[in-house]
């Protein structure tokens, strides 16, 4: 049974002051609606979403340093989410991260308490069910990957990421890709190598790889993705078995597979 008494607690994202100034005008017309952060660009939305855990985050989609579905992409669990944006190419692809509702703006009084009712039920229906009570959240475990391709899908054809996120704590770090030397699988995470220090992430490495430029990065082992740049020369180390040797003389395995996709690109 929905609980339509239940007070909601309720972060605003959006790079526009006078975007959330409306909105908050909006949801002060909800006395059962209780504001605990507002943010104006993407790595506060995640540093305050993590700290404050709210019923639900009216989240833009266009902002500069990080986009709404980037900002999915580092949190975890997932919040519950109801995006506003002036941009209509993205309300379906809004709900394949399991928003609860796609506020096109401009939007009015109605239309943003037709979202709070929707929230109210998705709230309802999953404290109910017990699966996600605890954090409130109607959002999967991980909206992660779902948010990853949604990122790339919103970069414009035939483009590559230009950047890693990376998210340690409240601290999220921002990798450009041209300083990567290679990434190496362990396990379920990824070791990102960028000049000697190394970041671990929480995505295979094939969903990485698949975000980088093929031109630039070669997948030369089964665990390792190498920046092409970075390599010094190949050297044979026992037949049909060769090494990378990195310009800074780190050595990486190359299987036979990955010497194929080198010669192709070199």
């Amino acid at each position: 049974m929905v609980d339509d008494k239940a007070p909601l607690t309720a972060v605003v994202v959006d790079d526009e002051a006078p975007a959330r100034s409306l909105l908050r005008e909006y949801l002060g017309a909800h006395p059962d609606v209780r504001i605990v952060g507002e943010c104006a660009n993407g790595f506060d939305a995640v540093k305050t979403i993590g700290e404050v855990s709210p019923d639900v985050v009216f989240l833009d989609i266009q902002m500069p340093k990080l986009t709404g579905f980037e900002v999915l992409e580092l949190l975890d669990p997932g919040p519950t989410v109801v995006f506003c944006t002036a941009y209509d190419e993205y309300a379906l692809k809004a709900f394949e991260v399991h928003a609860v509702d796609y506020l096109l703006k401009p939007f009015g009084r109605e239309r943003l308490a037709e979202a709070l009712s929707r929230v109210r039920s998705r709230l309802a229906e999953a404290r109910a069910s017990g699966g996600s009570a605890a954090s409130g959240s109607t959002a999967p475990a991980s909206a992660a990957p779902q948010a990853r391709a949604l990122a790339a899908s919103a970069r414009p054809p035939g483009s590559y990421a230009e950047r890693v996120l990376v998210k340690d704590g409240a601290r999220v770090s921002v990798i450009p890709v041209e300083k990567v030397d290679y990434v190496e699988a362990q396990d379920d995470y990824v070791a990102i190598h960028v000049e000697g220090k190394t970041w671990l992430k929480n995505e295979t490495l094939a969903e990485l790889a698949d975000e980088l430029d093929p031109a630039r990065f070669v997948r030369i082992h089964r665990s390792f993705v190498m920046n092409l740049e970075r390599l010094a020369r190949l050297e044979l180390y026992a037949k049909d078995s060769r090494v990378a040797i990195l310009h800074d003389g780190k050595q990486l395995p190359v299987s036979r597979a990955g010497y194929a996709r080198l010669k192709e690109l070199m």
